[in-house]
């Protein structure tokens, strides 16, 4: 059932949601340009693989846990887990962003984080399913990236929506799996993602910040 625990998750990680998740790739700007990502297939490829393998599935569990507490342990576990710095920026900016505006609408103190963990935290009084949380999550780290595609590959607007439509089972899956998913669970081998995420950092021509 819908309930305005779900509304409240769905503002906090709409794009209109002061958080600037438009500012970052993710590394997909260095795979369109070396050209690794040119079209829908290899782009839904690409994102299937970081949502099984890489900081899809890492902030899936993280944030399933942060909805139960101890915010404080699993945001140092989040920054160690970053590849480079790069992916630090991205997850701690975008956390502290979301948690200074919850903060500022709900007026609960909510310290900084790294995303998935300030949001978990922010949602934790929610009552929404962890499931829920976290494939609404998902789906706007997954859409953010589209959207990044959709202009810059280019896609046009109905091919970058059809991948995000063929990655919703996928999405609903993970979600599933990391809301009763231990600690133990985390790790990743999305390498190739990695590798694009630092060579973002020397790119010489950039539009976003990651």
């Amino acid at each position: 059932m819908l309930t305005p625990g779900h509304l409240s998750i769905v503002q906090w990680l709409s794009p209109a949601f002061p958080t600037g998740a438009f500012a970052y790739s993710h590394g997909l700007e260095a795979e369109i340009a070396s050209g690794a990502v040119h079209d829908a297939p290899s782009l839904e490829v690409w994102l299937a693989n970081i949502l099984r393998f890489g900081a899809g599935w890492q902030d899936a569990v993280l944030l399933a846990h942060a909805l139960k507490g101890g915010a404080g342990a699993l945001d140092d576990l989040a920054r160690a887990l970053q590849p480079c710095a790069e992916r630090l920026q991205e997850s701690a900016e975008q956390g502290a962003a979301l948690a200074r505006t919850v903060s500022a609408i709900t007026g609960r103190a909510l310290p900084p984080r790294m995303l998935p963990v300030a949001l978990g935290e922010a949602a934790g009084v929610a009552a929404v399913p962890a499931a829920d949380v976290v494939a609404l999550y998902l789906q706007s780290f997954a859409g953010n990236l589209a959207t990044i595609a959709i202009r810059h590959v280019p896609l046009g607007q109905t091919e970058g929506q059809g991948v995000l439509a063929r990655l919703a089972p996928l999405i609903h899956r993970l979600a599933g799996q990391a809301a009763v998913a231990p600690l133990d669970a985390l790790g990743g081998c999305a390498l190739a993602g990695d590798m694009a995420a630092l060579r973002h950092e020397t790119q010489t021509v950039r539009i976003f910040r990651t």
